[in-house]
């Protein structure tokens, strides 16, 4: 493969593959008490929040890249308190495509942990809690271990579903080699400059790595469609 890639196609792979890997990583730290939150929430505004996650699933991800800039500008409160803190600009750097990847994959993470979370009945945990078990320890002995193919599901559709960005991490990332050019982006340079050569390249290794993700999601959990009503059994 690394003879096949050019290495600024190369450096853009090993990128992607390292936005996909923290941002899912971070993603499940703050999806997991979301999810759970979620699944226990009995208000009438549950709706709308679910609405709110779920909504880069319909979102043009330009829509949601423009916005997100406009938030990250350095005049703006984030982008100044991130310039304070870390002393970079918070724009078109690696860090802005690990938040906006985190916002963008957020429902593919989030709904099939809280499906999961909400066929946990409560009498189970009231049992636990009955035993002894804080809450913490419910969470990591008993709850984590029942949803853990649900959690495998999150995972993977999230880092998938990085793996394939292209309209968010271009508006706030831009094509930054080395930093914010991730392979999506380098495959829209060779079209763009009609190295279709090239491009079919980073096509097909995308395809490849595309595929390979898909066939291990069929394998461990089946269709990822019907996954989720299919798990948390007792």
């Amino acid at each position: 493969m690394t003879e096949l890639l050019t290495p600024t196609d190369l450096s853009a792979l090993m990128l992607t593959l390292k936005l996909a890997a923290i941002s899912t990583f971070y993603l499940l730290l703050f999806a997991l008490p979301l999810a759970w939150w979620l699944s226990r929430l009995q208000h009438p505004i549950k709706p709308v929040l679910e609405a709110v996650i779920a909504l880069p699933l319909v979102l043009p991800p330009t829509v949601l890249g423009f916005y997100l800039l406009l938030f990250f500008a350095p005049d703006t409160a984030i982008g100044k308190f991130w310039q304070w803190l870390f002393d970079s600009q918070l724009a078109f750097s690696f860090d802005a495509l690990i938040i906006g990847s985190m916002i963008y994959s957020l429902p593919f993470v989030v709904q099939p942990i809280q499906q999961a979370f909400s066929r946990i009945p409560d009498d189970l945990i009231h049992v636990y809690s009955s035993m002894g078990m804080n809450f913490w320890q419910r969470q990591w002995y008993v709850i984590l271990p029942i949803i853990k193919t649900s959690l495998l599901a999150a995972l993977t559709l999230g880092f998938a579903h990085t793996i394939g960005e292209f309209g968010v991490v271009l508006m706030i990332g831009g094509n930054i080699p080395g930093e914010t050019q991730v392979i999506s982006i380098a495959l829209y340079d060779h079209v763009e400059t009609l190295n279709y050569a090239q491009a079919h390249v980073t096509s097909g290794i995308l395809l490849i790595l595309s595929l390979v993700i898909l066939i291990i999601t069929y394998a461990k959990l089946g269709s990822p469609i019907r996954f989720v009503s299919r798990q948390v059994q007792q």
